[in-house]
């Protein structure tokens, strides 16, 4: 199958063309690709397929989520952090998950002002996306994105989350290290604590630390985290302080960071969080299919029908569930 161009010269390609041009790195391949993924092009299931046998070869990525509240600095760090990183001599992925623009839909920040600096390496892929109402601070189709970037031959990806709080921790069920800013001046500990963020972390991470307050955010950080209970040779997250936009404590990060891959590695648990996260993926894709599939009736899905059914007194909502997967067997 190929995919055309809506712009103004019609251009065909292969979804085997741009796999292609993924596995040797090119930017606009990749770029295509995950764009199909973000629109649920009917190819997305031919571009899936074609990068299955990838993840058997072994190319996978170190997935890093950056996660915390608003102003505490992520795309800074990340962008200091992509520096760090490509000094290593490490391919890197960004995914820059943005709020979504209430009249286009697109993701309002577009590509990071403050990731400019890598816009032309071609070692460092960056992309903003949309979280078009998506909660819990990502993008649905984050997850085949990452397989795209995985695919383009990015040794670490790096999510950085919408920053919306409480409601973000989705990033922990998709990244293989958790990284949670904070930062002085965003209120005390105990109210961090509060935003229900600071229960996912393998990393902590206080930026700003030149601020008045930051070794306080640090105490109260400690605190906290030896209140919690932990099993014997569980990971003990650390807590790292950074001035981002000086660049400081860069390097103790992207050494921390490793230091959590090889536990994983050499625990087994990052093989049981990706096949946690393959399933969360699978059971996504399965209930939008089941959701598309209820079809319509005189205009209004069953869905509608039965709701309505519900309203008026003449069925249950248990047995309209019923009636509903029995609808979909039919």
């Amino acid at each position: 199958m190929t995919l055309e161009s809506t712009g103004g010269r019609r251009r065909t390609a292969s979804v085997p063309d741009l796999v292609s041009g993924a596995l040797a790195g090119q930017a606009r391949s990749v770029a295509r690709l995950i764009s199909l993924v973000e629109d649920e092009s009917p190819l997305l299931r031919e571009v899936m397929a074609a990068l299955a046998p990838l993840t058997a070869a072994g190319r996978h990525a170190h997935v890093v989520g950056i996660t915390g509240s608003p102003g505490v600095g992520k795309s800074t760090s990340t962008n200091v952090l992509v520096s760090e990183l490509r000094r290593q001599g490490k391919r890197v992925g960004v995914l820059a998950v943005d709020p979504s623009s209430p009249f286009s839909g697109g993701a309002l920040l577009g590509d990071r002002v403050r990731m400019q600096d890598h816009a032309s390496d071609p070692g460092v892929f960056i992309r903003s996306m949309a979280s078009r109402g998506h909660l819990g601070g990502l993008a649905w189709s984050t997850p085949q994105a990452l397989r795209v970037l995985e695919a383009a031959g990015c040794d670490v990806i790096l999510v950085e989350t919408v920053g919306v709080g409480q409601s973000e921790v989705e990033i922990a069920g998709l990244a293989d290290t958790t990284m949670v800013l904070l930062a002085p001046g965003m209120g005390d500990g105990i109210q961090a604590a509060k935003a229900g963020i600071l229960e996912i972390g393998e990393l902590y991470v206080v930026n700003k630390a030149d601020r008045d307050g930051a070794h306080q955010v640090r105490r109260d950080l400690r605190s906290m985290l030896a209140l919690g209970e932990r099993r014997e040779g569980a990971w003990q997250p650390p807590i790292i302080t950074t001035v981002a936009q000086k660049g400081e404590g860069v390097d103790e990060v992207a050494a921390a960071l490793d230091e959590h891959l090889t536990w994983l590695e050499t625990t087994g648990e990052l093989t049981r969080r990706r096949t946690r996260r393959a399933r969360g993926e699978i059971e996504a894709i399965a209930l939008t299919a089941l959701r598309r599939g209820w079809g319509d009736v005189h205009g209004r899905s069953e869905l509608d029908v039965l709701a309505a059914a519900v309203v008026a007194g003449e069925s249950d909502p248990y047995a309209a569930a019923d009636r509903l997967l029995e609808s979909m067997g039919d």
